[in-house]
């Protein structure tokens, strides 16, 4: 079964963390909530308190991906974290997969990961995309990051992960389920 790490950090914005853990949970995709601080609970940008499953130093596997949600100050408390940074420049050295939402491809873009590949992100955070072709898209994949634009491209972020690591069918196959169009 694949693994999922997705990193919280106080200020994350709700929709784009709940909505992707959901549905790749509903595509039997083991998904791991992780709290880059010093406990479990970590509050979302609009005041809904999570609890992560593990704090980021428990980390005891490898993860298949490695999922950012966006919101501010989350993007930014993801971006200061040195050993999810360490772990994303690992990840990316091996080519990867990595995604994020919103604010939070700023955290790849700091670190001149997206130099030449199509990316997008929240309107005005673009500026922090060292090197990117920005799309404005809703969903952007290129090679083996996926980057969405925010709250409202939950969704369809969510189904391209899907896509992704279990195919076309399966992410049609939810979407019909759940009653999403597209």
């Amino acid at each position: 079964m694949k693994t999922i790490y997705v990193f919280l950090a106080d200020g994350f914005e709700e929709v784009e963390a709940i909505t992707p853990i959901d549905v790749l949970r509903r595509a039997g995709l083991n998904v791991i909530t992780v709290s880059v601080k010093n406990e479990r609970i970590v509050t979302g940008a609009h005041g809904m308190a999570v609890t992560a499953d593990i704090l980021f130093e428990d980390i005891d596997q490898e993860a298949d991906m490695l999922l950012l949600p966006g919101g501010m100050p989350g993007a930014s408390n993801l971006d200061a974290h040195p050993g999810l940074s360490e772990l994303i420049l690992q990840y990316a050295a091996s080519s990867k997969p990595l995604a994020a939402i919103c604010a939070a491809p700023l955290v790849f873009g700091k670190r001149n990961l997206l130099v030449g590949k199509r990316a997008t992100c929240y309107p005005g955070f673009e500026e922090f995309l060292y090197g990117a072709d920005y799309t404005a898209a809703l969903v952007e994949q290129d090679a083996n990051f996926i980057t969405a634009k925010g709250p409202g491209a939950a969704f369809a972020f969510a189904f391209a992960i899907v896509e992704m690591f279990c195919g076309k069918e399966l992410a049609d196959e939810l979407k019909q389920g759940m009653m999403i169009e597209g």
